[in-house]
């Protein structure tokens, strides 16, 4: 089927020559057609132009932006949205003053949600996390990485991953899946920390890798969780069963995780506030996406990472929603977008570019998503007329997607 959107006020992030990433100044390059056209080919972008150009056939179904923009689907790289449940009575204790590590000590925060994922079928996980991904398609974002974690048992994480599975199957969005049994400690396994991390590598990994059931491979590497020396062992043995690495990093604290997770050659690394002069040497000699998470920052009321200092090191920089039920439960990127601009201080190219292609980067896909280029997924979104690309930052409250189109089919 041959489709085409007439009428596009701007035509957002278009790349003639795609690149994998952009870094350092070159993330404020945003390019765009003014009075555009878009032609898609099945589920492929197959071309475009201004409207001075457009000739679609007789044949062929052409909708009118009516003066929108379009814009490349945005790429979601941090997610952990199969949960069951809600933990708003932990946000109370957060406002009452608690901290992230002092819930966590309660058999709060992560435990509380892998207590609630061993009780629950996968059914019941599918369902909640389908709507989840409906209500962040209609928010504009078309690829999204799913992690486990909330299992912190072989049953449990291997349920987690079936689900991200099945969620691959069913839905339009083009899902990665990330196995993170280094999560958390789980409380059987408090003073025996080692014997867990044994459980992942002897047991976890295997099975998973048996199944199929994940891309990549991720740690939670900062001070109360996993140690270098425990995250290098379960990286090495990911490695041998072909799982790519991602890591928490540096959330709490100058944790190493940046370090190690560079040393293993890490797709991307998360969290990064605590980020100084060694970490950003460190980055810039690596292909690793440093990959922000204000809305975990911002929920949990914690410092934010440099982003500033570090663009202007010459890094690239990703942000991702850090969708869950206990530090960021929102996966809106839209918001997160603005978040890049008013707490980050990043320029809103900046900010988009860290949106979509750097985070296609971060979960693998920027040869086929996050711009507007020819032989790439046709996955969009045409806005509601707005005055400026600056408008999608800057009107933070609303939502600015009118339609959506994933792999060239229009969304309901």
């Amino acid at each position: 089927m041959t489709l085409f959107i007439k009428n596009i006020k701007e035509l957002v992030q278009v790349e003639q020559q795609p690149v994998v990433y952009r870094a350092g100044k070159e993330m404020q390059t945003m390019h765009k057609i003014k009075d555009a056209w878009l032609k898609i080919n099945d589920d492929f972008i197959a071309d475009f132009g201004e409207m001075s150009t457009f000739s679609p056939a007789e044949t062929d179904t052409v909708i009118d932006a009516e003066g929108g923009m379009v814009f490349p689907s945005f790429c979601d790289s941090h997610t952990h949205l199969v949960y069951k449940g809600s933990r708003e009575i932990e946000y109370i204790d957060k406002i009452k003053g608690l901290s992230y590590e002092e819930i966590a000590q309660r058999g709060g925060g992560i435990l509380n949600t892998a207590k609630r994922i061993r009780e629950a079928s996968e059914e019941e996980l599918f369902r909640e996390a389908w709507l989840r991904l409906e209500e962040i398609k209609h928010y504009g974002t078309g690829a999204v990485e799913i992690k486990s974690g909330y299992g912190l048992g072989v049953e449990e994480e291997l349920k987690m991953l079936r689900v991200i599975k099945s969620l691959k199957e069913e839905s339009e969005l083009f899902i990665k899946a990330t196995f993170l049994g280094a999560h958390a400690v789980p409380l059987e396994y408090k003073g025996r920390q080692s014997k867990y991390v044994d459980l992942i590598i002897n047991e976890m990994i295997p099975k998973v890798s048996e199944e199929q059931l994940a891309d990549f491979i991720d740690v939670f590497c900062d001070r109360g969780f996993f140690t270098v020396e425990e995250t290098d062992r379960i990286l090495t043995a990911g490695a041998k069963y072909g799982l790519i690495p991602k890591i928490h990093a540096n959330e709490l604290d100058y944790s190493g995780g940046i370090q190690v997770g560079v040393k293993h050659g890490a797709l991307s690394v998360d969290h990064l506030e605590y980020t100084g002069n060694d970490e950003i040497k460190t980055l810039l000699s690596s292909k690793t996406m440093p990959t922000l998470l204000p809305g975990a920052a911002f929920f949990l009321g914690m410092r934010y990472a440099p982003a500033r200092k570090m663009i202007d090191a010459g890094l690239p920089l990703a942000m991702a929603s850090d969708y869950n039920p206990g530090s960021s439960p929102s996966g809106n990127m839209q918001f997160i977008l603005s978040m890049g601009c008013v707490k980050y201080k990043m320029l809103p190219e900046e900010a988009i570019n860290a949106i979509t292609i750097n985070s296609a980067y971060a979960m693998g896909c920027s040869n086929t998503h996050g711009s507007i280029a020819r032989n790439k997924k046709a996955n969009l979104f045409i806005t509601f007329p707005i005055p400026t690309c600056e408008f999608m930052p800057y009107a933070y409250g609303s939502n600015k997607v009118k339609t959506v189109i994933l792999n060239g089919k229009i969304q309901s």
